[in-house]
């Protein structure tokens, strides 16, 4: 907690880091504050000013700029309090980084480029195509001996004019950048110029776990890791899905692949066996509908169960050269599938209106129209267009 003096208050808007519509309410600068404002790929604190929730905390030149949805009175005293989880979790994560970074430029020259402090996990963009599986093993080992030999981590000042910035490891300084220069100390490992929240010794991480790599851009390797209670909470959800499925396929942990390889195989088979009945079942009401032929110029048909294979074989069996026939497969009032067959003259007419009663887009050629349907539950509204169609077509009928 901090107790400080409100500066100005003015009404702002907010656009949720989700996306949606903004958030009304006002930006708030105080005399000073413990809440780090998002930058140098660290996001930002969150707290209370009182009892207001603080949303978010941006930078602006040498102020900390607070997003709060109530207005605060200019001259008044408050009291700032800081969310510990969220910051600790920070810490943990950025002293991690600069660990991690320092790690792989002196063992193997990768030197880091940028780096994303995300919710579930973190990645460092390093200057190299590709690591081996025995590099990133032999990484993390390093890091993680360095947090058990308790290697100090500490914070000094620099004037920017003071010589000494130059042999600090650094990106570069914000345009808009004013004061001191903030660099970050990891004894004998790291001097790294930095504006984020950090640990005051390596001990403070507990652990690293390096998840691997993904390619990144420009021939560059992006590495993953969690720091510190990422870890624990890992093992927790991996604990936790272990144990769900040995309830699950009846086996220990160590045979759970070779469950699912065979569960896979009995899908593939029972798959396989569905789609020869569907494919015998379409050719069967096709001959019934094709029986009743002569009774009738349009064929509807829904099936809950079913693809576009499905509907393509009736459509194929019946022969659509004088009948209009209208198949749908999926939810009877949610998503589906839909073929309209028929009069290629007709079907070329008629398909892209079927499309838009059903909320769904699809193409058509040769007496063909199918595609995708949100609406299904509109097969009604479907179904009286073609019979007008129809009867327009043949008065006499």
């Amino acid at each position: 907690q901090f107790a400080t003096r409100v500066v100005s208050c003015q009404a702002a808007e907010l656009r949720p880091e989700g996306g949606g519509e903004p958030l009304h309410g006002f930006e708030v600068v105080l005399e000073d504050t413990i809440l780090f404002p998002e930058g140098g790929g660290q996001p930002d604190d969150r707290g209370l000013i009182g009892d207001i929730p603080v949303l978010r905390v941006t930078r602006r030149g040498s102020e900390a700029i607070h997003f709060v949805q109530a207005p605060l009175e200019p001259g008044a005293e408050v009291l700032l309090s800081l969310d510990w989880d969220r910051r600790f979790d920070h810490m943990q994560q950025h002293s991690g980084q600069h660990l991690i970074t320092a790690i792989a430029e002196q063992m193997f020259g990768f030197k880091t480029t940028s780096w994303e402090l995300g919710r579930q996990r973190s990645v460092i963009e390093l200057d190299t195509p590709s690591m081996t599986a025995e590099q990133i093993e032999t990484l993390e080992r390093s890091v993680n001996e360095k947090i058990r030999e308790r290697v100090p981590v500490t914070v000094r000042e620099l004037a920017a004019s003071d010589p000494e910035i130059e042999t600090v490891r650094s990106r570069g300084l914000p345009d808009d950048h004013v004061g001191p220069v903030r660099v970050v100390d990891i004894t004998d490992v790291d001097s790294n110029m930095c504006c984020g929240t950090h640990v005051s010794n390596l001990s403070d991480l507990q652990v690293i776990k390096l998840l691997g790599t993904e390619k990144a851009k420009k021939n560059k390797t992006n590495l993953v890791f969690l720091a510190g209670n990422r870890v624990l909470k890992s093992i927790e959800q991996s604990h936790n899905t272990e144990k769900a499925l040995t309830s699950l396929l009846k086996t220990g942990p160590s045979e759970h692949v070779e469950a699912v390889k065979r569960l896979q195989s009995s899908v593939k088979l029972l798959q396989k066996n569905n789609l020869n009945l569907l494919r015998d079942l379409a050719v069967l009401i096709a001959r019934d509908l094709k029986s009743k032929a002569a009774q009738s110029q349009l064929f509807v048909l829904h099936r809950k169960e079913g693809d576009s294979e499905f509907m393509n074989i009736i459509a194929n069996e019946v022969g659509t050269e004088e009948t209009l026939l209208f198949l749908t497969v999926g939810d009877e009032k949610e998503a589906g599938l839909f073929l309209l067959a028929g009069p290629v003259e007709a079907v070329e007419n008629l398909g892209p209106r079927v499309a838009e009663l059903l909320g769904g887009k699809g193409a058509g050629k040769r007496g063909r129209f199918q595609g995708k349907a949100t609406k299904m539950s509109r097969r009604g509204e479907v179904q009286a267009l073609l019979q007008e169609f129809i009867s327009q077509r043949s008065p006499e009928t």
